[in-house]
Parts: C-alpha cells; structure tokens; sequence
C-alpha cells in the first residue's frame, strides 16, 4: 500500500497529463474531497479514453466497459485489465492516457481505500456512465443523434451521473451541504449537461474525425440543416442557426449551474471555487463559439489563458457573494442566446423504451 502523500503526488502528476482544467479546479477543493475527487476523474478518464479509443470496435469497448466497472467493483483484478487494453491504444490516444491505462492498479488501489459511502459513489458513477457510453457507441451515426431526448440521456451518462457522483461527496463532506441534498440532486444533472453540452458543441469538428456525431438531428432539421452533410468547407446559416439553438439550452443549463453553486455555503469558497471556474470557463467557451459559428477546430473557439486568469480571479473575489456571482455569470453570458430550459430526461423511461428510440 502506498503512503498517502504518494497517492496525491500520483493523482496530481495523472491529472496534470490528462486534464489541465481539472488539474486546476480540484486543487481547490478541501483535502479530505481533493483525493476522492482526484481519483473519480481519473475513473472517468479510464471510461472516456475507452469510448474515444478510435482503434476499438464498438464491441470491443463494449468489453472493456464492462470489465472495468467490474475493476472498480473489485470483482476483476485491474492488472488484467490494462494488460488487456494497453497493448491495444493507438497514438491518437494521448501518451498521458497510455500511462494511465498502464497505471490502472494504482488508481484502483487508491479507490479502494476510500471510505465506503465515497467508493459506493464511485462505483455507481462507473457503472452507470460505462454501461451507457457502451450502448451509444454501438448506436453513434456520424449523422448525429436522433433528437434531443437522447443528446440529453448521452450527456447523463458522461457528465449528469458525475453531478450526483460530486453531490454524494460533497454530502458525505459536509452536514450542511447534505441538508440540501434534494436541492442539489435535483440541479446536479443539469450542471454536469450544461459542461458536457459547452464540450460537445466545442469538439464538433474532432469528434466528426473519429466517425461520431453527438448534436441532435432534429433540432438541425428544424433550421433546414442535415448533418449528414455537415462540412468544413461551406458555412451554412442554417447549421449556425442550430447551433443557436442549442447554444441556449446549453446557457440554461449553466444558468442552473450556478443554483446548483449557490446552494453550497459561502464559508466552503474551495467547493465554490471548484464549480465557479469550470462554469465561467463553460460560458466563455459558449461565447466564443456564438461569436464564430463558422469555426472549424475546437481551437479557434479555446479560451486564452488570459481569459481563465480573468475568470479565476473575478470568481475568487466575488466567491462569498451570491448577488456578486450571479452579477458576474450575467455579464459573462451577456451576448448568448436567452437560456433555454429543457425539462429533464426521464432516465427510468429512456432506458426502458432506449430500444425503440434508436431504431
């Protein structure tokens, strides 16, 4: 067993490599959160980097979703894992994500560690998001997804069930933060789409590389759009119109972020600090791709290093303030698409009729 301060050292050099936003949200979070959420990224890292693994077939991914979340269960030995996948990662994966794969054991070792109520947490959250990233890879089209119903079933399995993983933890945390755990659940779906929506709409363009389309075709057809034909080369007002549209859902998803955010008690600025940056940041990006509907790489749409500074500092000058942040996310989104609220998926009905929606 490592020692502690070897785990964070681990956690944090993984995290550095993987994820240069969440290398610097989760610092700012309490110790006692820090290694378990540490850690839950780096679970879903694992997942993702099995979805977006271009050289695995769809079956295959299915395969290894399900023998990881049999890893985080304690069911499969993670060592046989990785030696299994390692070997098969391309060099479109990144080199941080191959050393994470290869260092499946010490993740695992760390989870394991963890108290009962967060590993259950975990657990749940790895469950969940693999048994649905797998049923969306066998079904993706680089047509895009039906309608919005599944862009929103898509975003709970990789961002939604992350919000309730985060609102168990910081339940578990804190006795005041637990007192308004209904609250919190009940917004925490929407926090998690309105950043997975902000990525999506961001990373068009790199997921259209690997075959896969995650924008909803009906929201396009309603604005003269098909997707099948969507393209670098030609920008079409119709396809900026959709992207409209779902501009302002995603707005709204954020704009409940922010309640979400609020909700935690002002003395907790690290657990503020962690959700205002990754929201500010969410809301930059939007504008930015508001203001260039033509973009063709998610980098011409990437915020500046000046811009996360600015972000970092605003939040954490107005962190206490509830009418303070809620001036600044105003001014921040000024110039988007009026926030558009979208009542939430039922999860129980889409994964009873998910069969029917997809044929």
């Amino acid at each position: 067993m490592t020692l502690a301060s070897d785990d964070d050292a681990f956690q944090a050099r993984m995290l550095q490599g993987v994820s240069r936003t969440f290398a610097l949200t989760i610092p700012q979070l309490p110790p006692a959160l820090c290694k378990t959420v540490s850690n839950a990224y780096l679970l879903c890292r694992i997942a993702d980097t099995i979805e977006d693994e271009v050289a695995l077939s769809a079956q295959q991914k299915q395969v290894f979703s399900q023998q990881f979340q049999q890893v985080v269960a304690g069911h499969l030995a993670p060592t046989v894992f990785s030696a299994a996948l390692y070997p098969l990662l391309s060099a479109n994966t990144i080199a941080a994500e191959h050393e994470l794969i290869r260092n499946t054991a010490t993740v695992i070792q760390i989870t394991h560690s963890l108290a009962p109520q967060e590993r259950a947490a975990l657990e749940r959250c790895v469950g969940i998001m693999g048994e649905g990233m797998a049923w969306f890879q066998l079904h993706q089209s680089p047509g895009g997804l039906p309608d919005l119903p599944h862009l929103d079933a898509y975003c709970y399995y990789v961002a939604g069930v992350v919000g309730e993983m985060l609102t168990q933890l910081f339940c578990h945390y804190s006795p005041a933060i637990a007192a308004r755990r209904q609250q919190m659940l009940a917004l925490s779906v929407s926090f998690g789409q309105g950043l997975q929506m902000t990525n999506i709409l961001k990373d068009i363009w790199e997921d259209r590389e690997r075959g896969a389309c995650w924008l909803p075709k009906s929201v396009f057809e309603q604005t003269g759009f098909d997707l099948a034909r969507l393209n670098r080369q030609t920008p079409d007002p119709s396809f900026a119109a959709g992207l409209g549209e779902l501009l302002a859902i995603a707005h709204g998803h954020l704009r409940n972020a922010l309640s979400y955010t609020l909700l935690i008690p002002p003395q907790e600025k690290g657990l503020r600090k962690f959700c205002l940056w990754a929201i500010g940041m969410a809301l930059l990006t939007l504008r930015r791709i508001h203001r260039q509907r033509n973009f063709t790489s998610g980098r011409d749409v990437k915020i500046s290093r000046r811009s996360v500074t600015a972000t970092v500092m605003l939040t954490n000058a107005f962190v206490s303030s509830d009418r303070g942040l809620r001036l600044l996310f105003n001014l921040a989104a000024a110039g988007l698409p009026p926030a558009r609220s979208t009542p939430p998926v039922n999860m129980d009905l889409w994964q009873k009729n998910r069969a029917v929606l997809a044929d």
